[in-house]
């Protein structure tokens, strides 16, 4: 059987079990197994406001709507951004007309800070910071230059998930004013598609359920869950269908008992990928500054024939990937071509190695033996 570079491993009866309970009750939709996803993701992470949603995406673009509407950012106003990201990052600034800048990455792949700091101008409003592959990065030094600057941060967390440093967990900093997750199919918190947007104060949070609810001012499960159904509704906002549903919140609920075990797993086949790679002077291992709590969502190398490895080790049934590429090549953000040459350089190079549950100690070996014969 091949082995994938990225794929899911579903505790399937729990998960079930769960399921049904939604299906038997006749509530599949936002509220019960969303609500209670949310609590059990505070408990875990420490945030104080989570909202479950239908994906990261939907988060990101409800962060910038959110912090456009609260500190009256202008259409053409600035968020500096990496362009080592899923395009997804970078849409969601323009969804509310925002202008994105390009900040160059360090060797994690994370923004680089003293790129961030050259790219400020007078029309900078935020920084989005994007945990590369579940890495903290110079997330500490980014957040102080965002309070120098008085700027907002957005934690693009969707490859976060269990991520902490020093016992703690990156979104819940002070300075972080949102942290957006993604438990899309294959993250190390799968579902099928979902999300959860954290904010770090309580008016924000608040506008977000609204705005995630088509603009309404009670949803439907707040308007049920007195006994009686309470009709009346207004709508103060234009807002969105962005909520997430109760199927989607049973996978997650199950999933995230697992978390942690799940991501030491994920610890000890990169100690071993490590192992074997440290010697080959051909390739480049991307770091973690703190490996012993980071969750791995992606593993990485740099190599010199990119596009040869991947055909060499399909020969193997070995799949590996790519993520991601350099977004400015994109025809969408072409206005950025050239201001990040490492990001753009490093991007040609980029390899994802497969990690996921259902490798073996002996599929790890094949796959350390196969690149190192290649490369050489």
């Amino acid at each position: 059987m091949a082995i994938q570079v990225l794929k899911p491993k579903f505790h399937v009866e729990e998960c079930l079990k769960e399921i049904r309970e939604c299906l038997e009750k006749g509530w599949t939709g936002m509220g019960f197994k969303t609500v209670q996803f949310e609590e059990e993701w505070k408990k875990y992470t420490g945030h104080k406001y989570a909202y479950y949603l239908n994906s990261n995406t939907v988060g990101l673009h409800l962060a910038f709507k959110i912090l456009k509407m609260r500190y009256n950012w202008k259409d053409g106003d600035e968020v500096i951004t990496t362009p080592i990201t899923f395009v997804s990052t970078n849409l969601a600034i323009l969804y509310e007309n925002l202008k994105p800048v390009f900040a160059d990455v360090d060797d994690e792949l994370c923004l680089d800070p003293e790129d961030v700091e050259r790219k400020i101008t007078n029309k900078t409003r935020a920084i989005i910071f994007v945990g590369y592959g579940g890495r903290v990065g110079q997330l500490k030094k980014i957040l102080e230059i965002a309070k120098k600057h008085n700027l907002r941060v957005v934690l693009d967390a969707a490859h976060m998930s269990g991520t902490r440093y020093d016992g703690s967990f990156p979104g819940t900093w002070e300075g972080v004013d949102v942290a957006v997750y993604s438990y899309q199919a294959v993250k190390n918190l799968a579902t099928g598609d979902s999300g959860c947007i954290c904010w770090n104060d309580p008016e924000s949070a608040e506008l977000n359920k609204q705005l995630a609810w088509c603009g309404i001012n009670k949803d439907t499960y707040a308007r049920s869950n007195k006994g009686t159904y309470a009709w009346k509704y207004d709508v103060d906002y234009v807002g969105y269908k962005y909520n997430g549903n109760a199927i989607m919140a049973s996978i997650a609920l199950t999933q995230l008992k697992y978390l942690d075990q799940e991501n030491e797993r994920r610890r000890e086949i990169v100690k071993m990928y490590n192992e074997g790679f440290k010697n080959n002077s051909k390739i480049k291992i991307i770091p973690a500054n703190h490996p012993e709590e980071c969750c791995y969502h992606l593993y990485e190398l740099a190599v010199p024939d990119r596009e040869a490895l991947l055909d060499y080790l399909s020969q193997f049934e070995i799949n590996c990937g790519v993520h991601y590429r350099d977004n400015t090549e994109y025809s969408i953000f072409a206005f950025g071509h050239g201001s990040c040459p490492k990001a753009h350089e490093i991007s040609q190079h980029l390899i994802t190695m497969p990690l996921h549950m259902w490798l073996t100690d002996e599929d790890v070996q094949l796959i350390i033996k196969k690149v190192n014969e290649f490369v050489k």
